[in-house]
């Protein structure tokens, strides 16, 4: 095969989805409650996002960064005021737009240390691995750029002074097993770093965009900080991300200072416009909520589970056993996508279009798995 051995993948191969379902090249179905790992939000091939691709595609493409194209310019006022009310950055990916955010947070502060918490992932370009305090994935790569601390979610606020130009926070940790940051933890690091002037910045990669029942995760403790970065399923499928600035940051970044030769380019942005239009959707965020809770309930009550932690469909289970194991038992015998984060920790991703039959029988086949 002439792919670097770079994931372990599993021995299948999807060639079509609709919804919450995935089928392989052998005609199998599959409950997929891992949407491309939070991406496919809005389910797959939504017709309203294959509809606005088409329509694009069939006018135009390409153009680049160094002139206007309407879709970008409607995506990033839409963005903005949706979020922080300042500017945006289009970019490729959710590591891409870490990496622009900590050139914003550096260039405001001229300099400055990165403060994150330990089990965070912010991604594997080296700006945003070197904010992933994960002795696995950075030894391979040392020496990483400097300036980076990690510290308990908690002592993040009394460390803040003068010398940080950031503080960067997911509000839910999504890829070491769904940890929600306390409300208390992301106060504390908003009134820090207003008293030392430093920037704060959530990656909402992962949990934003509806995951968790509000568009944004910080909507819940109803902190906002400086600067946020979203990705994932922001294009509905399309690779997409974005930083976007509060008022206060906006006009940091100069031209020449950072760049993109795809980001923001029309068909993206018009898919991303398609998915805003679902999962904006007031409706459709009260049913994250509800469903949310309908299967923390029922996870709960399966064997073998130690802890169920999660908040909308942003959600993980601890488990006595091997958790990667499981996953490969799940895909292959009960045709189910989860993914594990950890030896004991499986995560579930569905789309945010899910029905309540569905949850159940996610649940009922990984019940499965879990007795026998």
């Amino acid at each position: 095969m002439s792919l670097l051995n770079t994931y372990a993948r599993y021995d299948v191969r999807f060639e079509r989805g609709e919804g919450a379902r995935l089928w392989d090249d052998a005609g199998n179905e599959y409950l997929d409650f891992l949407a491309g790992i939070s991406v496919s939000s809005v389910g797959h091939c939504h017709p309203a996002v294959v509809a606005a691709i088409r329509e694009q595609a069939g006018t135009l493409m390409h153009v680049g960064n160094l002139f206007y194209n309407a879709p970008m310019e409607r995506l990033a006022a839409r963005l903005s005021s949706l979020s922080l009310g300042g500017g945006v950055f289009f970019t490729n990916s959710g590591a891409e737009a870490v990496e622009a955010a900590l050139k914003l947070a550096r260039k405001a502060r001229q300099g400055g240390d990165v403060l994150v918490a330990q089990g965070a992932f912010h991604g594997r370009t080296y700006g945003a691995l070197s904010a992933t305090p994960q002795e696995s994935k950075q030894a391979p790569f040392a020496p990483l750029v400097p300036g980076f601390r990690a510290l308990a979610p908690e002592t993040i606020a009394e460390s803040v002074d003068e010398r940080t130009a950031c503080v960067l926070l997911e509000p839910v940790q999504g890829e070491t097993g769904v940890h929600v940051l306390s409300d208390e933890v992301l106060r504390a690091c908003r009134e820090a770093c207003d008293r030392h002037g430093a920037a704060l910045i959530f990656d909402e990669i992962q949990s934003g965009l509806g995951r968790t029942g509000k568009l944004w995760a910080h909507e819940w403790p109803g902190v906002v900080p400086d600067a946020l970065t979203t990705a994932k399923a922001l294009g509905g499928g399309l690779p997409i991300g974005a930083l976007v600035t509060g008022e206060r940051l906006r006009d940091v970044l100069a031209p020449g200072d950072h760049g993109s030769t795809f980001a923001g380019g029309p068909v993206v942005a018009a898919a991303a416009h398609a998915a805003l239009d679902v999962l904006t959707d007031r409706a459709l965020l009260r049913r994250v909520v509800e469903l949310g809770e309908r299967l923390r309930a029922a996870l709960g009550e399966l064997p073998r589970v130690r802890e169920v932690r999660g908040i909308g469909l942003m959600n993980a289970i601890d488990i006595d056993g091997d958790a990667p194991g499981l996953v490969r038992r799940a895909l292959y015998e009960q045709r189910l996508v989860v993914n594990a984060t950890g030896p004991a920790t499986i995560r579930l991703l569905p789309p945010l279009i899910v029905g309540e039959p569905e949850l159940d029988d996610a649940v009922g086949r990984l019940q499965a798995v879990l007795e026998s």
